[in-house]
């Protein structure tokens, strides 16, 4: 498969280039990764589609839709203490289309354009908005945001948080994640899954992305590809893979 030509970063363009939230977060779990896909094309194989998830998330936000138009709050909110009802705003379908439009900005100084695509938006009485994920998954237990993989998902809210002030919006430092787990101990399937849901608050931090994006434009404008992530899986498969092939080459 010949390296992608479509979405690469160009050091001689004066175009802002697009550059998603998931690609934010590839860059902090893998530079060389990120810089092979962004500048050079060869993109990670892609993972299998998590349909699941998918439906969890249309069926959450048809909910919430209908509380948004009603503008009261959804009993998920009442039962947790949340005191706010779902964001109206007439832009709210162009903020979740992560992958044609989401929510923008354009960084001033570097040409940048930082995008991302969220699930919701509540707002409180005193007009600040809270950033809300949905997420669905089947273990067993509580679920909980105490994983060390989870930071991607606080990053990720973080993000939201940062670009919708980038647009002058009033934003809590508290994001929520409706996080709904599948349970799996009933005795019979019934061609029916039951979850439980639980509404996670997280206190997000957002310090940390303004100087990661000079990192990146840095690395974007350099002809250096990184050096690879000791924790990245892809790029100890790719050297093991390597050594095999040259070994192969040479007994032959």
């Amino acid at each position: 498969m010949a390296p992608r030509k479509r979405n690469l970063f160009d050091p001689q363009s004066d175009q802002p280039f697009r550059l998603s939230r998931s690609k934010i977060d590839l860059y902090l779990k893998c530079a060389r990764c990120f810089y092979l896909d962004r500048r050079l094309g060869i993109a990670q194989p892609p993972g299998p589609p998590f349909s699941l998830n998918t439906a969890v998330d249309e069926l959450l936000k048809r909910e919430f839709d209908e509380c948004r138009k009603a503008q009261k709050p959804h009993p998920l909110m009442t039962e947790n203490g949340i005191d706010g009802v779902p964001f109206d705003h007439p832009d709210m379908d162009v903020w979740r289309d992560s992958l044609r439009r989401g929510i923008t900005y354009l960084l001033p100084n570097i040409p940048l354009l930082i995008t991302g695509g969220v699930d919701d938006v509540w707002v409180n009485p005193a007009g600040e908005l809270y950033i809300v994920d949905y997420k669905a998954t089947a273990k067993n237990g509580e679920v909980s945001l105490d994983a060390d993989w989870q930071i991607g998902y606080k990053r990720q809210v973080e993000i939201y948080q940062w670009l919708f002030r980038k647009n002058n919006f009033k934003v809590s430092n508290t994001a929520y994640f409706v996080y709904c787990n599948g349970n799996k101990e009933r005795s019979n399937f019934d061609a029916r899954l039951d979850f439980s849901i639980k509404v996670l608050p997280y206190e997000g931090n957002t310090e940390w992305i303004e100087s990661c994006l000079t990192q990146i434009f840095q690395l974007l404008t350099s002809s250096m590809i990184p050096a690879a992530s000791e924790t990245c899986a892809h790029c100890a498969y790719r050297a093991r893979a390597a050594k095999v092939e040259v070994w192969d080459n040479e007994s032959r």
